[in-house]
């Protein structure tokens, strides 16, 4: 058997094309050592223009709130100088991101067509978020409350800490800090506590139906009036408002200063519960009558006896 040894003529071919194999793998694996070490160079940038951006943002919101602060306009109202700076850092940030993605080699032609073509789908996952930003911008164009106020929202009473793009914090009883959407502030009902100079303090009193009426409004008002921080103008008020299951109910009406409001209620409650007793006359109380029907049925009958029967 002979062995097929191939013709020498071919050998200069075969190594030509093997020549030419390996210079085309080389040039494309230079082109892709190149390419890496761009984007590495672009990638290195881009962490240096986000860590940029950061610092400038914070320097830019420092600096328009020391600007920001100079306008007696904005001076005046914490809420507008928080939005205001709190829009400045925000900006920057978009400006860095945006330069960040083009140093990338992501353009700024195509990040508009994707934000175009995804702002339908952004927009509804989104919903909640854009609508807290837009109550964010109506509560700071209308004005309802400012910073240091103290509001009603929904059922929680507190004094106003912050507001911002998205949530308004509220500092409640006990220090507990409260965060409430924007968009649940303004489909709310807001009561504005600080919006006035001035509040009325109402107290109700419960007495028995045997009691002076009379007698008890004048020692209601009598002990009010002797408060110091109850105010001369409006005068006191008070009435028979109600006619409940075992009492009637007095109400009285007392003005003072917003910031004594609810120590001065306090102090009135409890001086005008001292001030009934030291007259004699009674705060009822609820009371529950316990019936027996195995004893009831021991009871001899007569005209004035009750005879109940179980279901």
């Amino acid at each position: 058997m002979q062995i097929g040894i191939p013709p020498i003529e071919t050998l200069p071919t075969s190594l030509q094309e093997v020549e030419k194999r390996l210079s085309a793998d080389a040039v494309v694996i230079s082109k892709a050592m190149d390419m890496l070490g761009v984007f590495a160079v672009n990638l290195t940038i881009a962490i240096i223009i986000f860590a940029v951006t950061l610092v400038a943002a914070k320097w830019a919101s420092s600096a328009a709130r020391k600007i920001l602060s100079r306008t007696r306009t904005v001076r005046r109202d914490p809420t507008v100088l928080s939005f205001l700076v709190q829009i400045v850092r925000v900006v920057v940030i978009i400006v860095g991101m945006i330069a960040v993605l083009q140093r990338l080699g992501v353009q700024t032609t195509s990040i508009i067509a994707v934000l175009g073509a995804a702002s339908l789908a952004v927009g509804l996952a989104l919903q909640g978020t854009l609508s807290n930003v837009a109550a964010g911008v109506m509560l700071l164009l209308l004005r309802p409350y400012r910073v240091g106020d103290v509001v009603e929202i929904g059922n929680v009473t507190g004094s106003v800490l912050k507001l911002d793009l998205f949530t308004t914090q509220l500092s409640a009883a006990g220090s507990n800090r409260v965060i409430v959407p924007n968009s649940k502030v303004l489909g709310d009902m807001i009561v504005n506590l600080s919006g006035q100079s001035t509040r009325r303090i109402e107290i109700k009193y419960t007495v028995g139906y045997g009691d002076d009426l009379n007698k008890t409004r004048q020692v209601l008002c009598a002990v009010t009036a002797e408060h110091p921080k109850v105010l001369q103008e409006p005068a006191i008020w008070s009435g028979v408002t109600a006619l409940l299951d075992s009492a009637v109910e007095v109400t009285v009406h007392a003005w003072v200063r917003s910031d004594d409001h609810f120590q001065t209620r306090a102090d009135l409650i409890q001086a005008g519960k001292e001030a009934l007793d030291a007259a004699g006359i009674e705060i009822p109380y609820p009371h529950q009558v316990s019936i027996n029907h195995g004893e009831l049925a021991m009871m001899p009958a007569s005209a004035d006896t009750v005879s109940t029967q179980k279901d």
